[in-house]
């Protein structure tokens, strides 16, 4: 019982909100709710701060439930980016939900490295085709399988 209450205190510390809005307005949330709302997105702000490459996504890496999804993992396999964390929005839809608010962002997959959003599928397909990506990953200590293969080329 303590852990709630010190769990709805820290909720309520933090600002959370004390109403959520319905199909028929207003109505008072429970503290439950608020602190795992509240949760969740401290829990996301770890997340895409703990590797250099996140990506929330539909499926998994090895299998993408969804055609941008599977495009995302396609474009960074392509430079070389193997080692990511990527997390199945399917398995949970709080976290499916809760990382499209988080980020302010209406769509999966989402994309962040060193915990700033990049954006989605179509973003970093964007980034892929003019070169930026290959600078952000620089700038994150990955040097992209694309460099490597022009040298090769040359």
């Amino acid at each position: 019982m303590n852990s709630l209450l010190g769990a709805t205190a820290r909720c309520v510390r933090s600002g959370a909100a004390l109403f959520l809005s319905g199909p028929v307005g207003p109505r008072p949330a429970s503290a439950r709710l608020l602190c795992a709302a509240a949760d969740l997105q401290k829990d996301l702000g770890d997340m895409v701060k703990k590797d250099k490459v996140v990506v929330f996504m539909k499926g998994t890496p090895a299998q993408p439930m969804c055609g941008f999804s599977n495009a995302v993992v396609q474009i960074l396999r392509m430079h070389g980016v193997d080692n990511y964390a990527a997390y199945n929005v399917l398995e949970d839809q709080d976290l499916r939900q809760g990382v499209k608010e988080f980020s302010n962002w209406p769509t999966i997959p989402q994309v962040y490295f060193n915990g700033e959003f990049v954006g989605g599928c179509d973003i970093l397909l964007q980034m892929h085709q003019n070169g930026d990506l290959v600078d952000e990953l620089k700038k994150l200590g990955i040097n992209s399988a694309l460099l490597d293969a022009d040298k090769e080329s040359k």
